[in-house]
């Protein structure tokens, strides 16, 4: 089985991508990219999964959309329960300027066979897709009482926040179940000091591609029993993992 994470460029520009397979009791990397064009990220996917080939695939952009104004209700739950982290997600309705993008990427997996899976029965082979968010993701799997503000505010500031997350990746994802292998011949990235702005974009994308195909994993393994669901394939959902 393979997770697909895809930080998806909304609008335009640079995807985050990352291919996980579960092989030995181990989620090893397989590949961590960016990709620009819609086109060649699909190329990508064909690249690391095969036709018919399990496979999910945790996309963080809104891929079901089904209000024309306002916010969907997994934004509102969103807002809800991590509020508090500072981790309430970016509202989506039809009108908004990314919707036909995201909602066509979405569609474009379904026509690969990979299934809304807002609902799973754990740990059965398959083709599927979920919505995924990375900031609650983070608060939760690394136990945080704020999210990590690596998207906003001074280069210095980014760069300290993207080498917390990166610790975090490389510390405590080994730790927990299913076990990510870092001991990888694909080098999670790292962060230098003398990286500028545009740099530290392109390992932004690539750890949250990370922290997305991880969290594919998660609910693929654990379904219920230790993720929640906001929403449902009606209203567009969300799916975020928790620790016991």
């Amino acid at each position: 089985m393979k997770f697909i994470g895809v930080d998806l460029g909304w609008v335009s520009g640079a995807s985050g991508l990352c291919c996980l397979q579960w092989q030995d009791h181990k989620l090893e990397i397989i590949s961590i990219e960016i990709e620009t064009d819609l086109q060649d990220v699909f190329a990508w996917l064909d690249s690391v999964v095969a036709p018919a080939e399990p496979a999910m695939v945790a996309v963080d952009a809104p891929t079901l959309i089904p209000n024309q104004t306002g916010m969907r209700l997994p934004d509102k739950l969103a807002h809800r329960y991590f509020g508090k982290y500072h981790a309430g997600c970016y509202p989506a309705n039809l009108n908004q300027s990314f919707a036909e993008r995201t909602i066509g990427f979405g569609t474009s997996l379904q026509a690969q066979g990979f299934a809304h899976a807002a609902t799973i029965e754990p740990q059965q082979l398959g083709r599927y897709q979920i919505e995924v968010f990375p900031h609650p993701a983070i608060v939760h799997l690394f136990d945080l009482q704020k999210i990590l503000k690596y998207k906003k505010g001074r280069v210095v500031e980014k760069k300290r926040e993207l080498k917390r997350l990166r610790n975090y990746i490389v510390e405590i994802l080994p730790s927990l179940t299913p076990a990510l292998n870092v001991d990888s011949p694909i080098v999670i990235p790292k962060i230098v000091n003398k990286f500028t702005g545009r740099q530290l974009k392109v390992v932004e994308d690539r750890l949250d591609a990370i922290i997305c195909a991880y969290t594919a994993a998660y609910w693929w393994y654990w379904g219920l029993e230790r993720n929640l669901v906001l929403g449902d394939e009606s209203t567009g959902y969300i799916v975020v993992p928790k620790r016991c």
